[in-house]
């Protein structure tokens, strides 16, 4: 039994590694488990997308989480192919977990976005209370941005705003998921929770990275600083300098561990072993 991650690029996702730590702590993983599962990476360009995702069953897929930049492409495949499409994943407008159903049963795939409880979870351990109430900045507007903002309003935030690059894409992000209930933001405005959907981080861009991202320079004006980005060594630039001002922070690995672990239970039927994938990620000994 295969599962796997697609995205592009992909080869720095750490998904493998916790999700096989994951199975082989269930007793799943490996040739020698029931069924031998394992967890691989799937670098999918975005036009062999829809083509390559549809002939994973047959090649003995059960199911595959969606990375950057495929997740709205996902929630496409999933509508088209006549899927069941969580109530969440269709008002975030993004899809992160794909399962595919054997045998014929209807329907052949399952889409969910966990993005959005795991965010949500780690989100109020973070601030010690209720995410209602409280304002946000919301960097970014791709898929991982969508499940923010839902996140954000679907627990009662007082103002979410979002800022792009493009401010045309943010405003049809607010439009799609906030309903209007999220405006654009301009400029980086002081609110009680920054969250970085960017790609800035994603790669060691050295002593200017954090120039990337449209902070003023000096103090973050933050209660909790989010980095949905992750890499594999040092926290990204934007953790490194919230850490330093003694800021609550969520990296984008905690993240990733939230999601896989809400993931792998609806790829096997069982629990994830949330230690496992910690150990996996280096996050713990």
């Amino acid at each position: 039994m295969r599962l796997g991650v697609a995205g592009w690029p992909v080869a720095h996702s750490r998904s493998p590694a916790i999700q096989n730590a994951a199975l082989h702590a269930a007793g799943l993983g490996g040739l020698a488990g029931p069924g031998g599962w394992r967890y691989q990476l799937l670098p999918l360009p975005p036009a062999v997308f829809a083509e390559t995702v549809a002939a994973l069953p047959a090649c003995g897929f059960r199911g595959i989480n969606v990375t950057i930049p495929h997740k709205e492409r996902a929630l496409a495949f999933a509508l088209d192919a006549g899927g069941e499409v969580s109530a969440r994943a269709r008002a975030i407008g993004a899809v992160n977990t794909l399962v595919f159903e054997a045998g014929g049963r209807s329907p052949a795939v399952r889409a969910d976005n966990t993005d959005a409880p795991a965010f949500a979870s780690a989100l109020v351990a973070a601030l010690g209370g209720p995410i209602a109430g409280l304002t946000a900045l919301v960097l970014g507007a791709g898929g991982s941005a969508r499940a923010a903002v839902w996140t954000l309003l679907d627990a009662g935030a007082a103002e979410v705003r979002v800022w792009n690059r493009n401010p045309a894409r943010a405003r049809a992000l607010c439009e799609a998921v906030g309903g209007g209930r999220a405006a654009v933001a301009l400029t980086a405005e002081p609110a009680d929770v920054l969250v970085n959907c960017t790609p800035v981080g994603l790669h060691d861009g050295g002593p200017g990275e954090l120039a990337q991202l449209p902070l003023a320079a000096g103090e973050l004006a933050y209660r909790v600083v989010v980095d949905f980005v992750y890499r594999r060594r040092a926290p990204t630039a934007l953790v490194q300098a919230a850490r330093r001002q003694g800021l609550p922070t969520i990296d984008g690995l905690e993240l990733l561990i939230g999601q896989g672990a809400l993931s792998f239970e609806q790829f096997t039927g069982v629990g994830a072993s949330v230690a496992a994938m910690r150990r996996a990620a280096g996050l713990t000994a």
